[in-house]
C-alpha cells in the first residue's frame, strides 16, 4: 500500500517537473508575415488572395486567410518542417487549412467543408 502511494506521488512530481516544449523560434520567424496565395484552377487564369500569419511563441496562429479572420490555429516545427493548421469561416461554413513551409514558399490545402471541395495551393512571400 505504501509503495503504491509513493509510486503515485513520484509520478505526479515527475509529471509536474516535465519541461514544456514550445515551437522553435526559427519556424515562427520563417512562416510569420504576409503571403500571396495562388488558388488558380487554370494556369492561364491567375487567382490570388492574401494570407497574413502571426505565429505566436505559445504555438497559436492568428491572422487572415482569403480575407477571413483565422478563428483558431496552431503551428509546429517538427521533422524539419514548419507547418500551420487553422480554421476560418464564411456565412456558409468552415474552412480547414493546412500549410507547410517548403523552401521560400508555403504549400497548402484548404477543405471547404460546406462547399464540398478541396483547394490545393501554393503561396509566395508578399513583396
Amino acid at each position: 500500500m505504501i509503495g503504491s502511494v509513493l509510486t503515485l506521488i513520484t509520478a505526479a512530481v515527475i509529471a509536474q517537473a516535465a519541461p514544456v516544449v514550445l515551437p522553435t523560434d526559427s519556424g515562427l520567424v520563417a512562416l510569420s508575415g504576409s503571403w500571396v496565395v495562388d488558388l488558380s484552377v487554370k494556369p492561364d487564369e491567375p487567382y490570388t488572395r492574401p494570407m497574413t500569419l502571426t505565429l505566436n511563441k505559445d504555438g497559436t496562429v492568428s491572422g487572415l486567410f482569403y480575407q477571413s479572420t483565422i478563428d483558431a490555429g496552431r503551428w509546429k516545427t517538427d521533422r524539419n518542417r514548419t507547418c500551420v493548421s487553422f480554421r476560418t469561416h464564411d456565412d456558409i461554413g468552415p474552412y480547414h487549412t493546412t500549410g507547410c513551409l517548403v523552401g521560400d514558399r508555403v504549400e497548402g490545402q484548404t477543405w471547404a467543408e460546406a462547399r464540398n471541395f478541396l483547394f490545393i495551393w501554393n503561396a509566395v512571400r508578399a513583396k
